[in-house]
């Protein structure tokens, strides 16, 4: 493999929602001895998903699951009404890790279907986001994710909304959303796009590069949302060769030329640095940055509360005052850091 030069895109991996719950779970795996439980995978991401099991997290799809008195932590992806409530009613400790942008969908779901609104909602079959955000008013929403599916639906008898799954791409969100105003001319929509401003950045970094590499590689794992519209978007910006890895060994060894590179929402940053390495371009690396990101989700309100409350005890048997602990900065540290941080951990714990 000779790779000329590699064309970074910027901004990629991590959201401030997936950089909100990593901290968050592995402040959990720190506040609570193991095994904490996690309602499905905190991200939809292997490698991600990979450290937190070797740090004692166990991941279910049903609450029921859980030891009744153990801590849990609910996904990223939003989880439906009746699924926090089991949380909270078996476990001794709840967390909900949902990212606010998907908080928004579900309260406009709410709102709408108090209203009398028939929701038409865009996302896809399965999707754990999806199916939270169709669980908040199962009786006032259709899901639909082609242009035929608008074109199927009956004619309602309401008014109508429509919504979104935030981590659509623009293409598979505007020929839908398109189809559905013009079958239903009033159809309300909210003054803020649903659509996530990070998987908007992202695409937008990749298209401004796609058509000058000779392959691309989008780092990201196969059941992730934003990762695959990322692929698809490569090859429909004008490159012919495009590879979705988790990470640098499944890297192909034939790789010339000029290649591009990007991550999904939930890829860490040290895979992004670990594929550039095994790509070993000879002419290095251009960083395309399109945008800046400072968006900050912080940590749910009762785990700061939580966290704050075990820095007064640690610090008081430590002989100091109230005032004198150190407050938790966690907007200074990034998820990937962290990620980092708890393999050293897990290594040294192993080699001990």
């Amino acid at each position: 493999m000779t790779v000329d030069r590699v064309l970074l895109c910027a901004p990629r991996g991590f959201c401030a929602g997936v950089e909100m719950a990593i901290k968050a779970l592995s402040w959990m795996v720190r506040a609570f001895e193991p095994p904490v439980y996690c309602y499905h995978e905190i991200v939809h991401n292997k490698l991600v998903v990979e450290r937190f099991v070797d740090q004692g997290v166990v991941f279910v799809d049903d609450i029921a699951e859980v030891p009744k008195g153990r801590p849990i932590m609910l996904s990223a992806h939003g989880s439906a009404p009746e699924v926090v409530a089991a949380a909270r009613q078996r476990g001794s400790y709840v967390v909900d890790a949902v990212c606010p942008l998907v908080t928004k969908v579900h309260h406009e779901v709410k709102v709408r279907a108090t209203k009398g609104y028939r929701i038409i909602y865009v996302g896809h079959e399965g999707h754990e986001e999806a199916v939270g955000t169709m669980a908040v008013a199962p009786d006032s929403i259709s899901r639909v994710e082609s242009v035929e599916e608008v074109q199927a639906l009956p004619d309602f008898d309401q008014p109508t909304a429509l919504l979104a799954q935030t981590t659509l791409s623009h293409r598979d969100w505007s020929e839908v959303a398109e189809a559905a105003r013009d079958r239903f001319p009033d159809l309300w929509q909210p003054g803020r796009s649903d659509l996530c401003f990070a998987t908007t950045n992202r695409q937008s970094a990749l298209t401004a590069i796609a058509s000058k590499c000779d392959a691309v590689v989008v780092i990201g794992s196969a059941n992730s949302s934003n990762t695959n519209a990322l692929a698809t978007l490569a090859s429909e910006s004008g490159c012919e060769r495009v590879l979705r890895v988790d990470g640098p060994d499944e890297l192909p060894d034939d790789l010339s030329g000029v290649v591009g590179v990007t991550a999904g929402a939930s890829a860490a940053e040290d895979v992004v640095a670990s594929v550039i390495a095994h790509l070993s371009p000879v002419n290095g690396v251009d960083e395309i940055r399109i945008t800046e990101e400072d968006e900050y989700f912080p940590p749910p309100r009762n785990l700061r509360e939580l966290l704050l409350a075990i820095d007064v005890v640690a610090n008081l048997g430590l002989g100091a005052s109230v005032p004198e602990r150190v407050d938790l900065n966690d907007r200074q540290i990034g998820a990937s850091e962290v990620l980092v941080a708890l393999s050293s951990t897990t290594s040294s714990d192993s080699s001990s």
